[in-house]
Formats: structure tokens, C-alpha cells, sequence
């Protein structure tokens, strides 16, 4: 069914301010995407189209943009949508039960929704929230080291109407359709609220302050670590292989880098980790990431 007069009214609204924060108009078409979302509970034919116009689109580019991005729904979601972490660590931690004990009670499979409109549940990927696994979100909202019966109190609350408060974060949860237009930029007032990091989260910041560690000026080293000329003094204090001064290089740290010119521990790879993936308007890498460089030819 098209938008109404008064929804597009108020989406015209909405959408302006969304645009007016991009240079080039195009970029706001993700945050669009979850103001329409917003309205329906997903992204509907309808969405699809405004979206296009509000752009110079055609509809088949902004589908092809829903259809990547898996926090994008095709068809109504509950008014909680509950996610259950099966990646790697989550699943062997539990999440697999989890996921399984889940749907058999509440009678659906993934990515369906429950016949009172209350829950939908799906498995999603890593939520970078290892430190807490097996972890659960609603509404993109943290619950940590769940069980299979944590997680059935859970659901049962959440269509009872009881009070349910995450982990970390908020006191209060929003609903689904909140939560998308939270996602489109427009606040709810509990951004800053309660804790965002747990103890789980700070245990090397811990450890850093029992043995009295510190960080480096950013001035003092290179970008391999290594100290520039004349910074001496400036460099912290921390374990060898930190980047730092080693005055307490004979302290043990977990995940210690291997000094020079030794191997690096039984099972450990050497090369670096990358960077954990941040929570985004997707599950999915952005299609429109830069390609990697090509190398450079050589004169002939």
C-alpha cells in the first residue's frame, strides 16, 4: 500500500535532515533505508520506491542495496527482534543450543516471527561481543553469557510485556521499528546510558594499572613502534614487544609478542590480527568499499 499523505509528510521531514548531513545527496540512501524501515517495520515495494525518487535511483540499485545488508527486513518484523550469535566462538560456547532450544520453543524457525507479532528470531553473525559469549541482542541491544534457559526467560518476557533491561547499555529496551530510526540518526535519549563496557572487556586496561603500565606519547614512536630520534624519556613503561619502554619485560602478559629473533608460541600465528568489525548499517562488508591499489607498473 503507497505512503500515506500524512507518513510521507512526515518522512519528507525526516529525510531532509538525513540528506542535509552528506556532501553528495546518494550517501544517505543507508540511513534512509532504515527511516522507511521505520515506519513499516521493514522495507517494503513501497520503501523501495521513495527511496528511489528521494535519489534518482532506479529501484533495482536501492534492492540491490536492501538485499546486501542483512539488518534490512523484506517482510514484517516483530516488535522484537531477537538475534542469537552462531558464529565461531558463540556457537561452541552454546549458541548453537541456544539457537535450537530456542526455536523449538517458541514453535518457528529463522527469521520467522511468532503469531502474536511479539518476537522474531534469527541467528546473526559476530556482534563483537566474544568477551560474553554465547551472546544474545534485541534489537541490537547486548545479553550476555546466555544460557538456553536464560534465553527462553527472555523471550517468554518479551511477549508478556515484562520488564527486560540488556546487559550493558540502556535500561529500557526500544522496539524494533525504534530502533530503526535510531538507526537513521535520530536519538532517543539513552545513547549515554548505563555501562558500555564490562569487566570482561577491561582486563588488559586492569592489568595495566596494577603494574603500573602506560602507553607511549603518540610523538615518541614510529609507526612500526619503534622510538624516533631524540624521544628518549617519552616512550611509557609496559612488557617487551609493546612498543614501549621494557622496564617490566620480566612480567608475564597473555598474548606477549615473542622477543626478537625467537619464535612466536606453539599454535600462535605471527602475523597480526585485524581490526574487529564495528556495528554498522549491516552485517555485511559495504558495497561501495574502495577496491585494493593495483601495483605499480614498471617502465619499460
Amino acid at each position: 500500500m503507497p505512503f500515506s499523505e500524512d507518513v510521507r509528510s512526515r518522512l519528507d521531514a525526516d529525510a531532509a535532515q538525513i540528506i542535509g548531513k552528506y556532501p553528495r545527496p546518494r550517501s544517505a540512501l543507508l540511513p534512509l533505508l532504515h527511516l522507511v524501515q521505520s515506519e513499516e517495520g521493514f522495507v517494503s515495494a513501497d520503501g523501495i520506491g521513495y527511496c528511489a525518487a528521494k535519489f534518482g535511483l532506479t529501484e533495482a540499485e536501492v534492492t540491490a542495496v536492501v538485499s546486501f545488508y542483512t539488518m534490512y527486513k523484506r517482510r514484517p518484523v516483530g516488535e522484537y527482534h531477537v538475534g542469537v550469535c552462531t558464529n565461531t566462538l558463540c556457537a561452541v560456547m552454546g549458541g548453537d543450543q541456544i539457537f535450537a532450544e530456542l526455536t523449538e520453543h517458541l514453535g518457528i524457525g529463522n527469521d520467522e516471527t511468532t503469531p502474536d507479532g511479539k518476537v522474531m528470531v534469527e541467528h546473526i553473525e559476530c556482534n563483537a561481543a566474544c568477551d560474553y559469549a554465547p551472546i544474545m541482542t534485541v534489537n541490537w541491544e547486548f545479553f550476555d553469557n546466555m544460557t538456553p534457559g536464560t534465553a527462553r526467560q527472555l523471550v517468554d518476557d518479551l511477549r508478556a510485556g515484562n520488564q527486560v533491561s540488556p546487559t550493558r547499555g540502556p535500561s529500557r529496551l526500544c522496539t524494533w521499528k525504534q530502533a530503526s530510526r535510531i538507526l537513521a540518526g535520530f536519538g532517543d535519549g539513552q545513547a549515554t546510558d548505563g555501562p558500555t563496557a564490562g569487566p570482561a572487556s577491561l582486563v588488559g586496561l586492569t592489568i595495566a594499572h596494577e603494574r603500573g603500565w602506560t602507553a607511549p606519547h603518540p610523538a615518541s614512536t614510529s609507526g612500526n613502534g619503534a622510538p624516533h630520534a631524540g624521544a628518549e624519556g617519552s616512550a611509557g613503561s609496559g612488557p617487551a614487544g609493546s612498543g614501549v619502554s621494557p622496564a617490566d619485560s620480566s612480567s608475564p602478559m597473555p598474548g606477549k609478542s615473542p622477543a626478537p629473533g625467537q619464535p612466536p608460541e606453539a599454535g600462535k600465528s605471527p602475523k597480526p590480527r585485524g581490526s574487529a568489525r564495528s556495528r554498522s548499517a549491516g552485517q555485511k562488508s559495504s558495497p561501495g568499499a574502495s577496491e585494493s591499489s593495483q601495483p605499480e607498473q614498471e617502465s619499460p
